[in-house]
């Protein structure tokens, strides 16, 4: 919309959970480094992370009503209509307000109205994060320039495989170098291997559980534990008579995740896209576990780095302490395997995914320009 000498002005629609307002972020960071005459403006809603993580970053905020897609026939869904549409009318107002060149879309509930609100005005790039795409970039993708993804066959025709836009504090960071300042800081010990385990607030319930049956073992074996065990959840008890002198650190939240996967030699997780993407990229080997949720995507995302060599996966009706003992006291505490599933876990990632769909939302502004 804006003109051929204006500056180019891209609008992101990944609002609404952290899974879809980190990469849109990632890549806003990277249009700025690569254009720093453009104007990057983020869609969000009342609800959620937006109105925290996008300020942050220093990215404006333009708040539209959100549309959650029901999952199951119901009220709401009769409301739907009216809903898209009042969203549809609001967005389009933003797009016209920025002068928006290209609008990027990452799934959730403002994507949606997004697509619809730049349909036929503003030229269309999707990018899907999961293994199996939402509703809202199936739509999206119809009408799309370009559609790109983290991982092939997510159900998106004509999807390019990028990866996922993340942080350049995770793409560029250097492990080694930091090592020893990451232990201090969470007053882990200087030496030894160290196990990072999380899973999220909502998801860390059966990593919890496990990890507390497994402690002990992992303590005798050298191993230190850091451990994220959720918000409102709690730290694993340490049995009985180990001295464990700071091998055990449990926290609710880790907020330099930066530094937790500088400490660690392995991780233990969920497969989420998002901490798939970063823990394959700083090269960590990892057991993944996937929600038994949903139409299980989850194991879907870690399947490139499994079939590499960088991980293993492991479904959670399988995790207990003794699966936990069997699939990491081996692995840590032997540093060429950890060195080989370190490399092909980095091997299979894509550090300059930001970048990339950078590249390709320039080419979609200069091929409208142009046209």
């Amino acid at each position: 919309m804006s003109g051929s000498n204006s500056p180019l002005s891209v609008v992101l629609a990944g609002g609404g959970s952290a899974g879809h307002i980190e990469p849109a972020l990632a890549l806003g960071d990277a249009i700025r480094r690569l254009r720093p005459d453009a104007t990057v403006t983020a869609l969000g809603t009342e609800r959620g992370l937006d109105r925290t993580l996008i300020p942050a970053r220093g990215f404006p905020l333009e708040i539209i009503p959100p549309v959650p897609l029901p999952r199951k026939p119901s009220a709401d869904l009769l409301k739907l209509p009216t809903k898209v549409l009042g969203s549809v009318r609001d967005t389009r107002a933003v797009l016209r307000k920025v002068r928006a060149d290209v609008v990027v879309g990452f799934g959730g509930y403002v994507a949606l109205p997004a697509y619809l609100a730049a349909r036929g005005r503003v030229p269309i790039v999707v990018h899907e994060a999961n293994a199996r795409a939402g509703l809202a970039n199936k739509v999206g993708a119809r009408f799309a320039a370009r559609v790109l993804g983290a991982v092939p066959d997510n159900g998106l025709p004509g999807c390019e495989q990028i990866g996922i836009p993340l942080r350049r504090e995770i793409t560029g960071l250097d492990r080694a170098a930091l090592r020893a300042c990451a232990r201090a800081h969470f007053g882990l010990p200087a030496d030894g291997p160290v196990l990072l385990v999380f899973g999220g607030s909502q998801g860390a319930r059966t990593l919890n559980t496990a990890v507390a049956e497994a402690l002990g073992g992992l303590l005798a074996s050298g191993i230190s534990v850091l451990h994220g065990h959720g918000a409102g959840l709690t730290a694993a008890p340490v049995p009985a008579g180990i001295g464990h002198g700071g091998n055990y650190i449990g926290l609710p939240y880790l907020e330099r995740m930066d530094l937790a996967y500088a400490a660690a030699d392995a991780v233990l997780c969920r497969s989420g896209a998002m901490t798939v993407a970063e823990v394959s990229s700083v090269g960590l080997p990892a057991v993944y576990v996937p929600l038994p949720h949903g139409n299980g995507e989850q194991a879907l995302n870690a399947g490139p780095v499994v079939n590499a060599g960088g991980g293993t996966l492991v479904p959670d009706a399988e995790l207990t302490g003794t699966r936990v003992l069997e699939e990491l006291t081996g692995l840590l505490t032997d540093p060429t395997r950890l060195a080989a599933m370190g490399a092909a876990a980095r091997g299979s990632g894509h550090a300059d995914a930001d970048e990339a769909l950078a590249r390709v939302v320039f080419e979609v502004a200069s091929e409208m320009s142009e046209a």
